[in-house]
């Protein structure tokens, strides 16, 4: 595992997800009540980048047909998605959002 620099602090309003690419790996960076998470930025249902989505409390709804995933656990909150997002280890140091990925 290695820690990987995703974006800034600043660049994730609260409440909200913003779509990055962390070492070619599609990555979604959310800030809910000042706590940062990091999920697959792809929906397991059909490729849809979750970033393009709605955060609806502590959950991220799929643009394309609306797969409801938690967003610290991953797990499928609503259907038609069957299969769990991936999540990450997330941190922030010195302003940076540091996300922690398998190394390849």
């Amino acid at each position: 595992m290695a820690w990987h620099v995703a974006a800034r602090v600043d660049e994730v309003p609260e409440n909200e997800v913003i779509g990055v690419v962390v070492d070619g790996e599609p990555v979604a960076i959310y800030k809910l009540g000042g706590v940062l998470y990091a999920t697959s930025n792809v929906c397991t249902h059909e490729y849809a980048l979750l970033s393009d989505g709605y955060v609806e409390g502590d959950c991220i709804e799929c643009p394309l047909h609306q797969a409801r995933f938690h967003i610290a656990t991953g797990e499928v909150r609503a259907a038609p998605a069957g299969e769990p997002i991936k999540t990450f280890p997330v941190k922030s140091e010195s302003g940076q959002i540091l996300i922690e990925l398998p190394e390849v």
